[in-house]
């Protein structure tokens, strides 16, 4: 069987001390990835993304509605010195934690999603998006919060402006109270769990905690998209996958990818089995347990639209574990999805056909 390299690895010899920065002694040299045979098959991918189907996948986070207005600009407004928009296109689409849902049921899994919306139309827009996928919409709590909901006016193929209506503080007691017994439900049958946090409020520590434990008791992975404000509570969870910002944020320290030594201390400080860190157009990140590190370098011929490139990462890893796929291999076939989803126009869907093409695309090329 043919396979594609689509990876590299390392095994860390220097674990730096705890409270080294991560970037330190820079006059060193840095430390190549050395080559690896090839490691994911077409048959094994196949294999994969067929297993997929029928699997069912807890997303819990942060959801949004996004909304596109599209048009033509063609004169300066009299009252301000700004473009009038004429919209010719009104467009919606799922963001964040329904966009993670969406991909997981293109993909042929089952998705229960857990987040709040509010009592407003927007709410009404987005139930019906997901019904029309054929998700279910049971586990949606309403809140008396506003659905979170981004407007971009495009003209010309650009963005002008975005508008954000959302309350991103902490939720109340009593709706995290509901909140966790949607988790509760959910995860009862369960084949993996995403965490996906936009810091708008859903994942408190509570339902956090609630999470990671009925996954460790079920014996479930779990992946973990994280911004700023938990960023240190998911200890126990299988993918925790920031992106450099993130992480050079949380750890107030600079990143030096080319420095393979040096990431392992990541997975003992955050506790988690695996750290996938993305890079956008170099790729991602694998560091395990044991220290070993793994390259994953993109797989986009061109980029069109980064947004919603995330979340796909993050339903494909978690469907891939679900599906029985091992970290690197989740990685790697993630890391297909994105070079896939960058090439659309928005929060776009990657289905497996779409991946086994990418695939064959890389083959080719060799």
């Amino acid at each position: 069987m043919s396979g594609v390299s689509t990876y590299v690895r390392v095994r860390a010899r220097d674990v730096p001390e705890p409270g080294v920065p991560l970037s330190s002694d820079r006059t060193r040299r840095p430390v190549a990835y050395p080559p690896m045979k090839p490691a994911l098959t077409r048959d094994r991918l196949s294999i994969l993304l067929q297993a997929s189907a029928g699997r069912r996948i807890a997303v819990i986070g942060d959801a949004m509605l996004d909304v596109y207005l599209t048009g033509d600009v063609e004169r300066i407004s009299p009252e301000a010195p700004v473009p009038v928009v004429r919209v010719r296109e009104r467009r919606m689409a799922l963001g964040g934690a329904a966009n993670v849902a969406q991909n997981v049921v293109v993909m042929g899994a089952t998705c229960d999603l857990v987040c709040v919306v509010g009592g407003d139309a927007n709410a009404r827009e987005l139930r019906a998006m997901l019904v029309s996928l054929g998700a279910p919409d049971h586990a949606l709590v309403r809140t008396s919060r506003p659905t979170t909901t981004k407007t971009r006016i495009v003209a010309r193929a650009q963005q002008l402006v975005r508008v954000d209506e959302e309350e991103d503080g902490e939720l109340g007691a009593e709706d995290v109270s509901r909140l966790l017994a949607a988790v509760r439900l959910a995860l009862e049958n369960a084949d993996a769990v995403v965490l996906e946090d936009y810091n708008k409020g859903v994942l408190v520590t509570a339902v956090i905690d609630e999470a990671l434990s009925i996954a460790r008791r079920r014996g479930i992975p779990v992946v973990v998209d994280p911004k700023y404000r938990n960023f240190f509570a998911y200890r126990g969870a299988t993918i925790f996958k920031p992106n450099r910002r993130e992480l050079e944020s949380a750890l107030g320290a600079t990143m030096d990818v080319d420095r393979p030594e040096t990431l392992p201390a990541l997975v003992q400080r955050l506790g988690v089995a695996n750290v996938l860190l993305t890079l956008g157009e170099r790729g991602m990140v694998l560091v395990g347990e044991s220290g070993e590190t793994m390259r994953v370098p993109t797989t986009a011929r061109e980029v069109y639209d980064v947004v919603g490139a995330g979340d796909t990462v993050t339903a494909y890893l978690a469907t891939m574990l679900a599906a029985g796929a091992t970290a690197a291999e989740a990685a790697v076939i993630a890391n297909f999805a994105a070079g896939v989803e960058v090439g659309k126009l928005g929060a776009a869907t990657v289905s497996g056909e779409e991946l086994l093409s990418a695939y064959d695309e890389v083959a080719a090329r060799g």
